[in-house]
Parts: C-alpha cells; sequence; structure tokens
C-alpha cells in the first residue's frame, strides 16, 4: 500500500523540494495554507501531514490545534517542518500535537527516516487496536445483552407495556439519526433505551398496575424511578453505562423546566434524554396501559406537536415527525405480545420465584 503524505507550505518551492524527494516514495498531496490542510486532511484523510510552522493568517500551531480537536484528523500524525529549531519552538509544537520536528533546509535522508518511523508507529497503533477491539467485541456484546435483560425485567413487572423497550430502541434510533445525530450515538441511544424505565422495578406493583388515577401520593413514588433507575446502574467511565445514566435520570424532564427530578430546562436535559422524551411519550399514548385506552396516532402528533417548546424540544419534536413512516413502520411490527409469549414469560417468572424459595 502507498502511504499518503500531505506536505503544507506557503511557498512554492518548499512543496517542490519535499515532492522531489517524496514524490518516487508516496502520493503526494499538497495544501498552501492552513484552511487548506484542514479540509484537505478532512476529504482524503492523508497518512501523514509535514506541516510548516511559519504561514500566513493561520501558523502550524494553530493548524495543529484544530487537527487534534477534530475526531476526524485527530489521530494522523504531524511532522513540523521549519527553519526554527530551538527548544522552546519543539516544546510547543509537542504540546499541540505534533509527533516530530526536521529543519529547513531538510536533509532526504531524515525526513525519509522520520516519516517511515511515524507511518511505522502509526501501523503499529492501527492493528494494537483491531486486536483489542476484536478482543473487547464479546464482551461489549454481553454488555448489551446484560441491558436488554434487565429492560425485560422492568418489562416483567408490567406486561400491558408490551414490546414498549424494544419500540423505545427503534423510536429514538431513527429520531436520533432524524436529528443530526451519527451512526455511532444513534446505535448508542438503540442499545440504551432499555434501561430507561429500569428505576420501575423498585416501585410496587399496586401502584405500577392500578387501573385508575394516582394520587399525589402515588404519583410522587412512581417519579422516584428516574433517581433509582440512575442508582441501579451506577457510576461509571464506560460510554454505553454512562449514556444508559444519563437517560434513565433525565427523561422525564421537561423542555420549559417543570419535569422531574431536577427540573432541568432546554439544553441543560442532555439530547439523549430530550430525545427519549419524545419517544417514551408517543409510546405511552399509543399503546393501551391499566389506566388508559391507546390514542389514534393522529391524536398523539397533535399533542407531540401541541407540547413542542413545553414538554419537548422543539428541534426533537421536528426530527420525530421527518422520521414518522419509519415511527409507524415500528409501531406496527412491535404493536403487541403474543399471547404465547407472554404466557412463555409468565411461566418463567414463576419458576425464577419458586427457585428462589
Amino acid at each position: 500500500m502507498v502511504h499518503t503524505v500531505l506536505i503544507v507550505d506557503d511557498k512554492a518551492e518548499n512543496i517542490d523540494i519535499l515532492k522531489s524527494i517524496l514524490g518516487e516514495e508516496y502520493n503526494i498531496k499538497v495544501a498552501i495554507n492552513g484552511q487548506m490542510c484542514i479540509k484537505a486532511a478532512e476529504k482524503t484523510m492523508p497518512d501523514i501531514i509535514l506541516l510548516d510552522i511559519m504561514m500566513p493568517d493561520m501558523n502550524g500551531y494553530e493548524v495543529c490545534t484544530r487537527l487534534k480537536a477534530n475526531p476526524i484528523t485527530h489521530n494522523i500524525p504531524v511532522i513540523f517542518v521549519t527553519t526554527k529549531d530551538h527548544e522552546l519552538d519543539e516544546a510547543k509544537g509537542f504540546e499541540v500535537g505534533a509527533v516530530d520536528y526536521v529543519t529547513k533546509p531538510v536533509s532526504p535522508l531524515i525526513v525519509k527516516a522520520r516519516i517511515r518511523t511515524q507511518l511505522a508507529l502509526k501501523d503499529q497503533n492501527a492493528e494494537l487496536e483491531r486486536k483489542v477491539a476484536c478482543q473487547t467485541k464479546e464482551i461489549y456484546e454481553t454488555r448489551l445483552e446484560i441491558i436488554k435483560r434487565l429492560g425485560l425485567a422492568a418489562e416483567f413487572k408490567d406486561f400491558q407495556t408490551g414490546l414498549h423497550i424494544e419500540r423505545m430502541s427503534k423510536y429514538v434510533y431513527y429520531i436520533a439519526k432524524a436529528y443530526g445525530l451519527n451512526e455511532t450515538h444513534a446505535n448508542l441511544l438503540l442499545n440504551i433505551a432499555p434501561l430507561h424505565d429500569i428505576g420501575k422495578i423498585g416501585i410496587p406493583e399496586h401502584i405500577l398496575l392500578k387501573p385508575g388515577k394516582l394520587t399525589d401520593d402515588e404519583f410522587e413514588i412512581i417519579k422516584t424511578h428516574c433517581e433509582m433507575g440512575a442508582q441501579i446502574i451506577g457510576n461509571h467511565d464506560e460510554d454505553l453505562l454512562k449514556a444508559a445514566k444519563i437517560v434513565a435520570i433525565q427523561h422525564h424532564e421537561k423542555w420549559n423546566g417543570t419535569g422531574y427530578p431536577y427540573g432541568l430546562s432546554k439544553d441543560n436535559i442532555h439530547i439523549y434524554a430530550r430525545i427519549a422524551a419524545v419517544a417514551d411519550v408517543f409510546d405511552a399514548l399509543s399503546n393501551e396501559r391499566p389506566y388508559k385506552h391507546a390514542w389514534s396516532n393522529e391524536k398523539v402528533i397533535e399533542y407531540l406537536m401541541n407540547e413542542s417548546g413545553n414538554h419537548f424540544d422543539p428541534m426533537v419534536v421536528n426530527a420525530f415527525i421527518k422520521c414518522i413512516d419509519n415511527i409507524y413502520e415500528v409501531k406496527e411490527k412491535f404493536s403487541y405480545w403474543k399471547r404465547d409469549t407472554q404466557e412463555s414469560l409468565s411461566r418463567t417468572l414463576c419458576k425464577v420465584q419458586n427457585d428462589a424459595k
């Protein structure tokens, strides 16, 4: 494989020198200023960048800082090429993320050796990351399965919510995509959605399944499921469980600050929770519950639109409307428990209870 080198310098003669040294061994890309470098790096994803420091408008330090702050270009190694060679400049270069330094006039042997060294390190790191990814894949999939099982544990307490967690998972995925989140964030939401109501495990069944209107005291007890869910999930550095905890504790917060448990408002509510809130309310209203009949799709949409800017983030409601065909498809596919599935779950629950005695 031929590696690509992006040469960045505002002087044509310096570019020509480096092209003559490296052109036979590497695929060469060129940029004559910092802005062009950033765009070229995002578009072509070079294997390494040779970056001049002294350029007009945006110097090499600024360019390197922006490259390292960008998730797309963060891992591209940067070698500074400059006439400056004293210790202070080198320290600043490494501080902003450069991996090496060569000075002008460049020595062909030195610049080639530095590039080969950094490319070899990059390839080794890529291979190490691949191996780590393979080794951790099974652990990650096991975590996802545990999350699904825990979500189903909450469902055991309330069969009439049906495939609520299945629908929720898919609703939040489609809404996230329509909102503009990338595939990574959308998939994260899909996978952690089953835990949004995990705290309901701690709510007494006579309240959770009450067919009539809850008393004020009973509603206060229901509200504790958010913080209870966060306690069950716990504190973790892993993104999956951090996101699950956020959604569990914030999905009943409202855009106008009247929700619970903390009365957060607007952007103080995490975008994951704002998306989950719309999905959760749509599902709750459009399906039968112990205390209510299912609303028609039209009535639910009207409610969501009316509550845009009050209960819900207006941009999330707009995203929901954009993907409404996907939402209706999911709702139809996962509209009810099949009787044999419910009976099977009931038998399993009875067996677990009997084994525990």
